[in-house]
């Protein structure tokens, strides 16, 4: 019986992933499951928005995203518009938003905003500043971007009166907080 019973699921799960590219290519192209998947992720992410809080180390109250991670702004911005594409947003991935950003605990509400990027995505602002994170810090509270001079300009954490932070944070083997 238990035999019979796996056999049954496998037999059902390939009916079902057979029905569902079947569907996806319905249209005759070869991008049909594609656009699929492109569509049930922009559907999620569309749903969704950026939550941005505080959090308190040695650089003082600090703004992170909703995984903890530091957010910067970039001193070549102009107020309102972000100077980082291309490779600068490998490195410096914006904080994109869906809808209206989240102010979590410590951040005012009254200073988050969303501005369009020239790829047409949206991107949170505090205090008229674009957000982003950096590629390396990995964990929660890092602040290895802080103080770098790259693509053109320096990076700094923002505190939560929307003001750059410009010290640099206490030597730390583990990067971080």
């Amino acid at each position: 019986m238990r035999y019979h019973t796996r056999a049954f699921i496998a037999a059902a799960g390939t009916a079902l992933f057979l029905t569902g590219a079947t569907a996806a290519y319905a249209d005759g192209s070869s991008h049909g499951e594609a656009r699929s998947v492109q569509a049930a992720r922009s559907a999620v992410s569309a749903s969704s928005s950026a939550t941005v809080s505080a959090t308190s180390g040695p650089l003082g109250k600090i703004l992170v995203n909703s995984k903890g991670h530091t957010l910067y702004l970039f001193q070549s911005d102009k107020t309102d518009k972000s100077t980082c594409n291309g490779d600068c947003a490998k490195a410096w991935p914006p904080l994109k938003a869906h809808g209206k950003p989240t102010a979590g605990t410590g951040v005012n509400s009254k200073l988050l905003s969303t501005i369009t990027r020239s790829d047409g995505s949206k991107q949170v602002t505090y205090k008229g500043h674009p957000l982003y994170t950096f590629i390396d810090d990995t964990k929660a509270g890092q602040t290895n971007g802080q103080g770098l001079d790259a693509f053109g300009a320096k990076w700094y954490v923002l505190g939560t009166d929307g003001k750059e932070i410009t010290k640099t944070p206490p030597s730390s083997p583990s990067g971080g907080y």
